[in-house]
């Protein structure tokens, strides 16, 4: 993915230059799984504003390149996913929406460690600001302390009578050495919050793989 950061003042000399603001001339790019479009743009308090939109329609693992579905039923072929990504100073908002996916009927969702694969457990466990060290690769985090949807990426949603649905969410923290690698659509409507079971969700029915730097 090409990542944009630039200035603010670069940006704004640029707009008067042309005569528009930074936001009427977004770059875009197109093709499924791959990013359609990457700006930058703030206010003049802020030093970066880095935002990043990922795009895929699901396949069957076997044809999938960066958009997988695991339940055709759930998450059929041909339905589709966007995140964007959002990074300013010290918070970040991920936003999410889906296309063709089943009618009325909710999704956890989250961030998650690793690229998606032929399988839903290649994604790894969800992407953690702090990370619990009690969780192992065999038994991942669900202590609320840690699992949570200010510690990680929950993007749980319902989708409409078309089978649309979107969400959004901001956390209080940017990225630094470590970034999430996926976005993972799981079988359950809700996140589980409490201790035990904090940030479970089932089986995992859909992958889109994101450069989210």
């Amino acid at each position: 993915m090409r990542l944009t950061r630039l200035p603010l003042a670069v940006l704004a000399a640029a707009a008067l230059a042309a005569g528009c603001t930074p936001s009427d001339q977004p770059s875009e790019q197109t093709g499924a799984g791959e990013p359609v479009g990457t700006s930058a743009e703030g206010d003049a308090a802020s030093t970066d504003v880095v935002t990043v939109r990922d795009s895929g329609v699901l396949a069957v693992p076997e044809d999938a390149q960066t958009a997988f579905t695991y339940n055709q039923d759930a998450a059929p072929v041909g339905a589709s996913m966007d995140v964007e990504v959002a990074e300013e100073d010290e918070q970040t908002t991920v936003r999410l929406s889906v296309q063709g996916f089943q009618q009325d009927r909710g999704y956890a969702v989250h961030a998650h460690t690793q690229p998606c694969g032929k399988t839903g457990a290649d994604a790894g466990p969800h992407f953690q600001h702090e990370q619990d060290p009690a969780a192992t690769p065999d038994k991942p985090s669900t202590d609320p302390a840690f699992a949570n949807a200010r510690n990680e990426f929950w993007l749980d949603l319902t989708t409409d009578a078309q089978g649309t649905g979107e969400s959004e969410t901001t956390v209080p923290f940017g990225f630094t050495d470590r970034v999430p690698a996926s976005i993972v659509v799981h079988e359950a409507e809700h996140t589980m919050t409490e201790p035990g079971k904090a940030g479970t969700a089932g089986a995992r029915l859909a992958c889109l793989t994101v450069t989210f730097r």
